[in-house]
């Protein structure tokens, strides 16, 4: 069996994996930092480590995510668990290379595109799932298709965040739509308030909760729990498509819900896909 997790080299990605990696005869570690992912690799038992690869991936950048598609798609025959799990929140508003807000490029369209892309060795497995993290916080979430790609309107760094876990229940949504009929299972799940240096990253009011709920906060090995649960366990067919929390199915909010909201989603995602693939390089 194959597992394929994007960052995995700290935080609940780190956890997933250390106790995922006997489960598994190969393991792709999508990560964008070659140095910190071979560390990672070499902390691991030596036995261990011939069935670990790294992939080097950006999912900011699409055509980092084309190429390391493309070299999975080359090198592996079958993808049996996809685990989206970096993702983060940014402070002040950015842009990528392909005219994007981070947030939105980094949690969602990433991967989406990878995805997507890698969907043919997902359908090859007896029991494939893509599995997205996503968060409560999609129940702030504030989603204006015509202001989600780029936050022309204006930024706030939670309600960016917001928008983009909302994005990654709806996405996991319309996976099942679209290819469920062909045995694939996809879910989204909120892996609690974990410690680790996510809330370094944001800024303003946010931060400063943050720093005041951190006593309260469950380990990173706890926040991976129900990663775990999904990637490992077999899961009654009739929550194919939905949001778990304490690796139970949880109701998530009416918007994300949805099926008009996701398939606009959808929509939106292959359009700029098509558009930025393959516009010139920059």
């Amino acid at each position: 069996m194959t597992l394929a997790i994007t960052g995995p080299t700290s935080g609940i990605g780190e956890e997933t994996l250390k106790a995922l990696v006997k489960s598994f005869d190969e393991i792709l570690i999508l990560a964008r930092n070659e140095r910190k992912a071979t560390e990672m690799i070499k902390s691991f038992p030596t036995s261990i480590q011939p069935k670990m690869r790294f992939v080097q991936i950006d999912l900011s950048d699409l055509k980092s995510v084309q190429r390391a598609s493309e070299a999975i798609l080359a090198s592996t025959s079958q993808l049996d668990v996809l685990i989206n799990n970096a993702g983060g929140i940014f402070q002040k508003k950015e842009i990528t290379v392909d005219g994007l807000e981070l947030s939105f490029a980094a949690n969602h369209l990433g991967h989406f595109l990878l995805t997507e892309n890698l969907i043919p060795l997902l359908l090859k497995s007896k029991n494939p799932k893509v599995i997205n993290l996503s968060s409560e916080a999609h129940r702030a979430a504030k989603i204006d298709f015509e202001n989600l790609a780029q936050c022309q309107n204006g930024y706030s760094s939670f309600t960016a965040y917001a928008n983009a876990k909302l994005c990654n229940i709806l996405f996991a949504k319309s996976l099942v739509d679209k290819y469920g009929d062909k045995g694939l299972h996809a879910y989204a799940l909120h892996p609690g308030v974990v410690k680790t240096r996510f809330g370094n990253e944001a800024g303003g009011i946010f931060k400063f909760m943050w720093k005041l709920a951190e006593p309260f906060m469950i380990t990173a090995a706890k926040g991976a729990a129900t990663s775990i649960y999904l990637a490992s366990q077999d899961i009654s067919p009739k929550f194919n498509g939905y949001y778990f929390k304490n690796s139970k199915p949880n109701t998530p909010t009416s918007t994300a819900r949805s099926k008009e909201v996701r398939d606009k989603l959808w929509d939106l995602s292959e359009q700029l896909i098509q558009k930025l693939l393959n516009s010139p390089a920059k």
